[in-house]
């Protein structure tokens, strides 16, 4: 369904003297999600998670410039399809409630995305009604407006935005921070839904642990940079390939419980060889030299020339 190769965005930015420079964010990154899916994106904040998002929905600023390669439903991804797209066949569930409008009742606004998806009025009514009532919503949420609801009610209201689209891609960004663990599970398990409805969901977050309780693969993102693509089950079978992503595994609670030493590069103080090189047990003077290709090993990808097959 969708398939991302060697994605690079650079911005044109303009320092003090109006000096031009280029400001490259993402180099080499790399994902695909497959209908009936859930591809979680991991990754620390400045990893390029929340940028892609904003890529496959073509709201990117203008003084951005892409380059590789991005292909939805085998047809090449460019701006004007992204406009065209978006909404419809590639749908947002975004991070914040906020995004709710606070003047007008959720189930008018719910109605309204699927009038806006081609719905005569009554028949948006009607998908709106049956599909609060599929996430538990009461009868009379429609009537409510975004400040009367808890923080589960409003995360699934936003979830039902993405239903009534009737969209092949789902994207949800960040959809889980500062949530009961309950509320936590009811939402991941919402979009473990959409997937196995046949829908590809893509679920950007910083959160391992609740990822993998939903995840069929996982992609760990650094730097701008996709390091591993992994099987959710790698992580409890100790079949991780990059040390970033061990380290990640290593740093939760319920695991060693060790910080990962070191910070990540500024986008502006990229080194020549391996991004995560400074920070790195393994690294040698050949990873110095260039940056790593990506491999497949042992069932999954990974950008790391000292990775063992």
């Amino acid at each position: 369904m969708l398939n991302i190769s060697n994605l690079g965005i650079t911005f044109t930015q303009y320092d003090q003297g109006l000096h031009r420079k280029q400001l490259t964010v993402i180099t080499d990154l790399d994902l695909t999600v497959q209908a009936g899916e859930l591809v979680a994106v991991v990754g620390a904040s400045g990893s390029g998670k929340s940028l892609l998002a904003h890529t496959l929905l073509g709201i990117l600023p203008e003084n951005a410039q892409l380059s590789g390669t991005m292909e939805f439903q085998g047809e090449p991804l460019t701006q004007k399809r992204c406009e065209a797209l978006r909404g419809k066949a590639i749908a947002l569930i975004p991070q914040s409630v906020g995004y709710l409008d606070p003047l007008m009742a959720v189930g008018r606004q719910v109605q309204r995305v699927g009038q806006l998806n081609g719905l005569p009025s009554r028949s948006a009514r009607s998908l709106m009604e049956r599909t609060f009532a599929r996430y538990d919503l009461p009868a009379h949420t429609p009537k409510r407006y975004p400040f009367q609801l808890s923080g589960g009610m409003a995360r699934r209201v936003l979830v039902s935005t993405a239903v009534m689209t009737q969209a092949q891609l789902v994207i949800a960004d960040e959809p889980t921070p500062g949530l009961h663990p309950d509320v936590v599970t009811e939402t991941l398990n919402h979009l473990r839904e959409l997937a196995q409805g046949g829908r590809g969901v893509m679920l950007i977050t910083h959160d391992i642990e609740a990822a993998l309780q939903v995840a069929d693969r996982v992609a760990v993102f650094y730097a701008g940079t996709t390091v591993e693509i992994a099987n959710a089950q790698d992580f409890t079978t100790g079949n991780l390939r990059h040390p970033y992503t061990q380290a990640l595994w290593r740093s939760l609670p319920q695991n060693d419980f060790v910080p990962v030493p070191g910070n990540q590069p500024s986008p502006d103080q990229l080194p020549v060889g391996c991004l995560y090189g400074d920070r790195c047990s393994w690294s040698t003077a050949d990873c110095k030299r260039a940056r790593p290709e990506l491999q497949f090993i042992r069932q999954g990808w990974v950008r790391c020339i000292h990775a063992e097959g």
